[in-house]
């Protein structure tokens, strides 16, 4: 895995920016403490060796030739457990992760145009989204995510797929060069309502665009009825650490404004049900079900309102 990120440059010459990220994201790759990384290192040198292939613009994406061993290929890859975004087809083996995270793609899909596009993808996971994106004709998907896992799952899709212009990178968000990035679209889905300073985080994601570039921030909001609330956890929110605040639609649609954009508009609003949300072979751990007030499914088991989440799109000023 030496020298893993050099290729990022290559995919944008002459932007400084980006060669300071990926020598960041080469460090920490290469010194990072995770005392499970040894283990994931293994499963992936066991992954067997198939021709490349890659279908992109499929609900779950199919990456590699079948492999001859599926049971085998299976156990491997359920070394690197849990994988919470896909679902993926690697190898020929079926991934089916906690999110069907192609529904949420469906609903942003027709609302952006990605052709020639650079992207950033702020908290990707295991770059699933990346795949889709370059599906949709993007030129070039960074995502950044600071959990090491997601890295080695994105590196199994790669043995698999090859050397695709998605990028997953070990860093969150505020490890990001400083500086201007000029990105065409930048993604921020699922982490505004972990970050304790929501405007700071959205001023960053303006600085990150180009004018006129695009911002897709998915998040977690409100019921309807509320829109110019705020809701302030003062404990786990639907069992989850640090959710700090979550607004109604009409709160967050001022603060993005308030942050540098324009044009914003709300393209889905949808409550998270548990067939979007659940534990499957491959995310054994609990999900949205165990999140849920069993007695009142309109609340979690705080007694909040149960999760709604919205997409919004806005341009750069």
């Amino acid at each position: 895995m030496s020298a893993l990120y050099q290729a990022l440059a290559e995919h944008w010459p002459g932007n400084e920016w980006i060669r300071q990220l990926s020598d960041q994201a080469e460090h920490c790759l290469q010194n990072h403490p995770h005392g499970d990384l040894p283990r994931w290192r293994a499963a992936l040198a066991d992954l067997p060796p198939v021709p490349l292939d890659a279908h992109l613009d499929l609900p779950t994406p199919v990456l590699g030739s079948e492999a001859p061993d599926p049971d085998s290929l299976r156990k491997t890859l359920m070394a690197l457990h849990p994988w919470r975004k896909g679902p993926l087809r690697l190898g020929g083996v079926t991934v089916d992760s906690e999110w069907r995270s192609d529904w949420k793609w469906a609903r942003i899909a027709p609302h952006i145009d990605l052709r020639g596009r650079r992207v950033l993808d702020i908290g990707c996971g295991n770059g699933y989204y990346g795949l889709r994106m370059l599906g949709a004709g993007a030129r070039l998907v960074i995502g950044v995510d600071p959990t090491i896992l997601y890295v080695m799952q994105w590196l199994a899709c790669r043995h698999f797929a090859g050397e695709l212009a998605n990028f997953v990178l070990p860093l969150g968000v505020e490890e990001l060069p400083a500086g201007t990035a000029g990105f065409d679209a930048v993604f921020s889905m699922g982490i505004l309502y972990h970050r304790r300073d929501p405007a700071t985080h959205l001023a960053r994601l303006r600085g990150l665009l180009r004018p006129g570039g695009i911002l897709v921030l998915e998040t977690l909001v409100l019921p309807a009825g509320r829109d110019d609330e705020l809701l302030v956890p003062t404990g786990r929110y639907a069992r989850m650490r640090n959710v700090w605040a979550i607004p109604g639609t009409g709160r967050l649609k001022r603060w993005v404004e308030a942050a540098g954009f324009q044009d914003s508009t709300f393209v889905d609003v949808s409550p998270t049900t548990e067939a979007e949300q659940r534990s499957t072979p491959w995310m054994r751990f609990e999900s949205l079900r165990e999140a849920l007030d069993p007695n009142d499914q309109t609340r979690t088991v705080e007694g909040h309102p149960r999760p709604v989440r919205a997409v919004l799109i806005a341009v750069a000023h």
